[in-house]
């Protein structure tokens, strides 16, 4: 029996386990990961729902609403709730097609993390190191 009680021993002991390996791939991948978000918040959308279409970055944050004339009456009321429901929807839409943007740009980083694009909350987290 040794009288060390060094816990990374098990790993391999000397040589067996590669810290500066491990930090550089961490690194690399943190560095993959901020690109990649950086692409998202570039990137643009749409979503169209009748004649309305709106436009959010990859990221879901909304860049324009075009309201296309004709469909609806300026002067009802109800008309107009009418176009309030279609610009919801055609966020929704472009916010769907945003968030799988996000999964497939993200998903393979986050390596099945809970709660980032590409990860389950039934799943536990995955890290590739």
């Amino acid at each position: 029996m040794t009288d060390s009680q060094n816990p990374f021993d098990a790993l391999g002991g000397a040589g067996g386990f590669d810290m500066n390996a491990l930090l550089q791939q961490a690194q690399q991948m943190q560095e993959q990961l901020a690109a990649a978000q950086e692409r998202l918040a570039d990137a643009e959308v749409e979503g169209t729902v009748a004649n309305v279409t709106v436009k959010v970055t990859g990221v879901g944050e909304i860049i324009a609403v075009d309201i296309k004339p004709g469909g609806f009456d300026a002067n009802d009321a109800e008309s107009l709730a009418d176009l309030g429901d279609m610009v919801v929807a055609a966020y929704r839409d472009a916010k769907a097609k945003a968030d799988a943007m996000a999964t497939d740009a993200l998903g393979p980083l986050a390596g099945g993390l809970p709660g980032m694009p590409g990860g389950s909350p039934d799943q536990p987290g995955q890290i590739g190191f």
